[in-house]
This record gives structure tokens, C-alpha cells and sequence, in this order.
């Protein structure tokens, strides 16, 4: 008896508002566009933080990069050295670092030149680095076409080269590059295989943003040394270094940042003029996902205003349906209605409104985050929590603002509500 006295409520509380269908749109539609904001917010917010994890994460979780920097002193003074400017990382704190630390399992040492090149009428200056073939094992990247370099280049000729999408374009080349003899420098590689590259997008930890080829290191070493002359007017500059970068591989996720701390003291012993610096993705990924909270907080607080304005808008019109019908109160009273049914009448109303608003909302939101990633080429995701918690938002929002007008509407005195015109 009590549940069909519940559906009866629901039914006259659905017919109360078809009677003012404008009205009822006009006053979901708040509903609606608050979800909808709620749900494309969020997915924006999302689909950035998912963008900036997944490139920490491609750095690898047990990575520690050490990158060789210009002193701070050098680049202030704007000076131009005659002699040899010698700085960074070098061959030494590749085998300290393996010699001390049990828990370092690989490093992958890098180094930089910059060289032209040479395929079939095209020339180009290609930014190459020469490392092992470890490196593609630490920085994962995506085949397009042939292989990567293999321990046998390293230790044969080192005529092997590895383009990336980059170096291709640069050079006019297509996927039948593969097999194809590239002149760098003064001496002939052989293009073994084309990778994809990954884009830095204001992320300077991504070790090969702007790479172009990769050669075996041996092979760099020997044929381009490690010094580079530039020249200016009157005057020229040299600079030595002989490792640009390491990648250090730890064995266990929980020995990273305790040897990351080892490391950092070690190299600032040895490099007090502090030429060098070190990222861990570990630290940069959890940071990362610090702010992705924050940031998804923030987005959802400023789009959650909208769904306040439209719970107020639900307060006003029930205000003044409570007004409109301060008659029909009156007789439901009259005839033995109690309290508790002219307010459950009322919150079902203010429910349906914002139930129905909140499933058009959900609806809505996807698409408009669609429409974001159509027109700003934004990634957008689109998580469960938002729709759940959207949908439920909106739920307690209509019961909250519902509230004051039913509890108003039964507190009317009934002869006085019947005297109503």
C-alpha cells in the first residue's frame, strides 16, 4: 500500500509539472548545462593530466636522467672562451655510477653532434646522437619501418643509422629510406630502420624531442671526438664534453629515489661547478599526479557553479509553484493530507526536475567534450566518477533546494491556504 501510494505521489508530481511544460524545461535546462559543464570540465582536465602522465611514463618509472648543463656562471658572464670550455658529464661517472650503486642495473650513455647530412640531392643538418642499442630498451619507442640499432652495430663497423620521423621528413624521405646509405659527416650509414619520436610539448625531460638519427656510440666517439668549435667574428669557442646524457636504469620501483638521492651527492662532489642536472620520473609522474587532482578539483569547483545556479533556479520556481497552489494545498490538507505527503508531493517534483536535467546532462557533456577536441585538438576524457558523481550532484542539489519550498507548502495553515484566491 505504501509503494502505491509512492507511485501515486510520483504521477501527480509528473502531472503537476507537464501542466507548466515551459516552465519545467526552462528551469531543467540550468540542470542540464550544469551537468554537461561538470562532465566536459572534467574530461578536460583529464584528458591533459593523461596526456602529461603518459609521457612521464614513457621516460619509465625506474629511469634517472642525467643531463650535462653549461654552468650557470658561464651563460651569465655572455663571455666567449678562446680555450677549451670543459663541462658536464663524463666517461668517469658512467663507471663510478655502475661501480657504486648495486641497485643501478643498466645505463645507457648518450652523446650529441650535430653534423650535416646527405641523402640522394638533399642536405640537411641533423641533430644525431650515438648511444648502445640499450636505449631503446629504456626509452620505448614505436617501430615504423625496419629495426632499431643491435648489439652487432655497436660492435662491427657502426655504419648503422636509425631515423626518426623527424630526421625522414627532414630529408624528404618515405619508409623505402630503409636500406638506403645516408652520408653524415664525411662518413656513409646505412638507414636500418625509422622510429616515431615523441614531442616535448614544454616537457624538457623527454630525451629525444628533437632528435633526428641515431648512430652507435662507439661510432660517434671515434669519428666526431668530443669537441665542438663554433666560430664568430673574430673569435671562436670551444666546448668539451663527452657525455651529453645517462640514462640509469634502478632494478626495483622502491630503490629509485634512495638512489637517485645517492647519485645526486656523488655527481655534486664531483661536479661542483654544478654542469649537470637530473630528472626522476618517479618524482615528476607522482607530482604529476598531485596536481592532475587539483587541477580536476578545480575544474569540477568552477563548473559545479553552474549546477548551484541551476538548484537556485529550481528553489525560485518551486517558490512560486507553492504560491500558485497555496489553494489545492489547502483542500489536500483539508481532506487529511499530512505534512509529511505535501512535502514528499513537493521533493518529488524538485527530483524529477533534477534527475531529468542531470540524465540530459550526461548525455550532453560527452558530446560538448567532443566538440572540444574537434575544434582545439585538445585530448578529452571522459571518466566514470564525473558522470557518477555529476548525476548524483544534481540529485542532491534538487533535494537541498526543494527542500525549504515543501517544507513551506506544508507549514501553510490549512483554512488560510483554503481562503486562497
Amino acid at each position: 500500500m505504501h509503494n502505491n501510494r509512492f507511485l501515486r505521489n510520483i504521477r501527480l508530481g509528473v502531472k503537476s509539472l507537464l501542466l507548466h511544460k515551459m516552465r519545467s524545461i526552462l528551469t531543467m535546462l540550468g540542470v542540464v548545462f550544469g551537468v554537461a559543464a561538470v562532465v566536459a570540465m572534467l574530461a578536460v582536465g583529464e584528458g591533459a593530466s593523461r596526456e602529461a602522465l603518459e609521457q612521464i611514463r614513457k621516460l619509465g618509472s625506474n629511469n634517472l636522467i642525467i643531463r650535462s648543463e653549461k654552468p650557470a656562471e658561464d651563460e651569465a658572464s655572455g663571455t666567449v672562451r678562446r680555450l677549451s670550455n670543459i663541462f658536464g658529464l663524463n666517461y668517469d661517472d658512467e663507471q663510478q655510477i655502475r661501480d657504486t650503486f648495486n641497485s643501478v642495473s643498466r645505463i645507457v650513455p648518450v652523446k650529441e653532434v650535430r653534423q650535416e647530412a646527405r641523402l640522394g640531392g638533399m642536405a640537411m643538418e641533423l641533430l644525431v646522437i650515438g648511444t648502445t642499442p640499450d636505449w631503446f630498451e629504456l626509452v620505448k619507442r614505436e617501430v615504423i619501418a625496419g629495426r632499431t640499432l643491435a648489439p652487432s652495430d655497436a660492435e662491427g663497423s657502426g655504419n648503422a643509422v636509425v631515423l626518426t620521423e623527424e630526421g625522414a621528413r627532414k630529408l624528404l624521405a618515405t619508409y623505402n629510406t630503409v636500406g638506403q646509405t645516408l652520408r653524415i659527416g664525411a662518413n656513409y650509414y646505412e638507414v636500418v630502420g625509422i622510429v616515431k619520436n615523441e614531442k616535448a610539448s614544454g616537457n624538457a625531460q623527454i630525451p629525444d624531442s628533437d632528435i633526428d638519427a641515431y648512430i652507435p656510440l662507439r661510432a660517434a666517439r671515434e669519428r666526431y671526438g668530443d669537441i665542438v668549435v663554433r666560430l664568430s667574428t673574430g673569435s671562436f669557442e670551444r666546448e668539451e664534453v663527452q657525455i651529453h646524457r645517462l640514462i640509469v636504469e634502478i632494478d626495483e620501483l622502491d630503490n629509485v629515489e634512495t638512489t637517485a638521492a645517492g647519485i645526486q651527492r656523488m655527481m655534486e662532489l664531483k661536479h661542483p661547478r654544478k654542469d649537470f642536472d637530473m630528472y626522476v620520473p618517479l618524482a615528476l609522474l607522482r607530482q604529476a599526479e598531485a596536481q592532475q587532482r587539483i587541477w580536476n578539483w578545480t575544474l569540477g569547483s568552477i563548473a559545479g557553479i553552474s549546477l548551484l545556479v541551476g538548484g537556485i533556479g529550481i528553489m525560485n520556481i518551486m517558490l512560486a509553484s507553492v504560491t500558485e497552489r497555496t489553494r489545492e494545498i489547502g483542500i489536500r490538507r483539508a481532506i487529511g493530507a499530512t505534512k509529511r505527503q505535501i512535502i514528499q508531493q513537493f521533493l518529488i517534483e524538485t527530483v524529477v526536475l533534477s534527475g531529468a536535467g542531470g540524465l540530459i546532462g550526461v548525455a550532453v557533456g560527452p558530446a560538448l567534450a567532443q566538440i572540444i577536441t574537434q575544434f582545439s585538438g585538445m585530448m578529452t576524457i571522459v571518466p566514470l566518477y564525473s558522470i557518477t558523481l555529476s548525476v548524483g550532484i544534481s540529485m542532491a542539489i534538487g533535494i537541498t533546494f526543494g527542500l525549504y519550498p515543501a517544507v513551506r507548502a506544508a507549514n501553510l495553515d490549512p483554512i488560510t491556504a483554503l481562503r486562497h484566491e
